[in-house]
């Protein structure tokens, strides 16, 4: 999405034919603006609310779209409906959990979409490392790993 304003150059090997150095450097271009329409049939609504309504749809298809993939809730062909109601109920509450923490993180400048969140976040990790004693039993220690710059700015926030 952003090469366009990149020139990359690689200088091979004469010998080898593989690159030897690669270069880039930022293209100097004149900045241009676009233009984005949307269109709606409320004649009730200012431009900025129609703006603040469409974010917000895409910020909860986002969400939805997340928990679909990364969080497994996927839509599920039950045979009853008591089992249907269950599942809308646990989707609409990691939804509305989801929201609140990005909504948490929005007051405290954490801007980012819940996919980067949980990129980020899931480098960091908990190890469990179990050691048989001499009397057979089984000592089980638990540590996570130390919180690198990124995961420390978003558990701040």
């Amino acid at each position: 999405m952003v090469s366009h304003l990149y020139k990359i150059t690689v200088e091979k090997d004469s010998e080898t034919n593989k690159a030897k150095e690669i270069t880039w450097s930022h293209k100097k271009e004149e900045k241009t603006s676009g233009i984005y329409c949307l269109r709606t049939d409320r004649k009730d609504l200012n431009e900025q609310q129609i703006w603040d309504i469409y974010t917000m749809l895409t910020d909860i298809e986002d969400a939805f779209r997340s928990m679909n993939s990364e969080l497994g809730l996927r839509p599920i062909y039950h045979q009853k409906e008591p089992r249907c109601d269950g599942h809308i109920f646990i989707t609409l509450l990691a939804y509305h959990l989801l929201h609140t923490i990005r909504f948490k993180l929005r007051q405290r400048g954490v801007r980012f979409c819940w996919t980067t969140i949980r990129k980020q976040l899931s480098t960091q990790v908990r190890i469990t490392t179990a050691m048989k004693r001499e009397d057979g039993k089984i000592i089980h220690i638990r540590k996570s790993s130390k919180a690198e710059p990124s995961h420390q700015a978003i558990y701040d926030a």
